[in-house]
């Protein structure tokens, strides 16, 4: 028996209040980490090995952390013990020491991996009742209306106060994030609509799931990371302190809007509007590394639009490839090669750019254009399959 639309809306809008909170307070503190570990001391190649590792945990134990929600059913405890790791994120306000500080960022990211994949599940499960695509747009775009206040506050902080005051208030949207996940539970038992619905018809071969997973890791090797993008806005003086949270609001809000026009389009057109991440991603890197504020602009708009593709038809892609007994178990592999690949690239990215900026760039295009190639060569498969 599946739940009526109406319901199925209700438990998303639910989930993505919780998104919401939570991410005022990790993207509002990721818009400011880069310049922050630049005041502590940090080199582009520190930043981008400090984000590297970030996001390898935010990812990489996804596989770990997937493979026990699938045997052991335990979504909530996964979900609330993960989401209560951003609080390591307002302790950075009494912080003044490199190691500490990018110990404590890399908590928070190792939280995200703990209650994604169960999450995510739990979406995909709910949203075939109103389509996936939508399902996982919808929760994107709430999610991304934290993203894009929290910056917000925080620049009007660091204005104001200064980084630590910023850091600290980051700690009253983490509290609220706690109190709305504990209401969410006690009024929705999310566990029962797994066990409610039938599992998800495989449409695809295993050999275009490995091939899928392939073109996630080229694309997001070469996606620049935020902290490395604000690192380079304040290292070249392009724009003043205060705007770069600023820029992080743009493009969460552009992350959101895409979010919903992506989700409706997949639903309709499924696998082929993937193509749509190679072909923006491929301008983003020559925009955001320019020294002139109207590209870097341009540049944080797509980079925001690309981030809106990967959060929403990235994800709904994997739900109808994977059978529901295993999708935890795929979404943990899924992001845990993202997360390798993010680390990869990262690293890469900052090396590079200590070298030069043309290297960076050149790196972004072509690992963009890969990804383009393979992306065909999977919608061939899936056309003949």
């Amino acid at each position: 028996m599946r739940d009526p639309p109406n319901q199925a809306f209700r438990l998303i809008l639910l989930l993505g209040l919780v998104s919401l909170t939570a991410d005022m307070v990790y993207e509002g503190a990721r818009s400011i980490t880069g310049p922050y570990l630049l005041i502590l001391g940090a080199t582009a190649t520190t930043i981008g090995l400090i984000t590297g590792i970030g996001e390898m945990a935010a990812y990489g134990s996804r596989i770990i952390f997937g493979h026990i929600a699938d045997k052991s059913g335990k979504y909530w405890t996964l979900m609330i013990t993960g989401y209560m790791m951003i609080l390591s994120l307002p302790i950075l306000a009494f912080i003044n020491r490199l190691d500490i500080a990018s110990t404590l960022i890399v908590i928070e990211r190792l939280g995200k991996s703990i209650r994604t994949p169960a999450r995510d599940v739990i979406i995909a499960n709910i949203a075939s009742t109103i389509g996936r695509g939508k399902g996982f747009g919808i929760h994107e775009a709430m999610d991304q209306i934290g993203a894009i206040t929290g910056p917000l506050i925080v620049a009007v902080l660091i204005y104001y106060k200064g980084y630590s005051d910023a850091f600290f208030y980051l700690l009253i949207p983490a509290i609220v994030t706690g109190l709305l996940l504990l209401y969410t539970k006690r009024i929705t038992p999310l566990n029962l609509y797994i066990n409610m619905l039938p599992k998800v018809s495989k449409v695809t071969t295993i050999r275009v799931f490995w091939l899928y997973l392939a073109f996630v890791s080229i694309s997001v090797a070469g996606y620049a990371h935020f902290q490395l993008i604000s690192y380079h806005i304040k290292f070249t003086s392009v724009m003043d302190d205060v705007q770069i949270p600023l820029l992080f609001a743009v493009a969460m809000g552009f992350d959101a809007f895409i979010a919903i026009i992506v989700g409706y389009l997949f639903d309709r057109k499924g696998l082929t509007v993937l193509i749509l991440i190679p072909l923006t991603s491929i301008f983003v890197a020559p925009l955001t590394f320019s020294l002139d504020y109207r590209y870097i602009i341009t540049g944080i708009i797509l980079w925001g639009a690309v981030m809106g593709m990967h959060e929403t038809i990235m994800r709904a892609s994997i739900a109808v490839m994977i059978d529901r007994s295993r999708l935890a178990t795929a979404y943990g592999l899924a992001n845990g090669m993202y997360g390798a690949s993010w680390l990869f690239g990262s690293i890469l990215m900052g090396i590079l750019y200590d070298i030069s900026i043309v290297n960076v760039v050149t790196f972004s295009i072509t690992l963009s254009i890969v990804s383009m190639l393979l992306l065909l060569v999977i919608l061939k498969e899936v056309k003949s399959s």
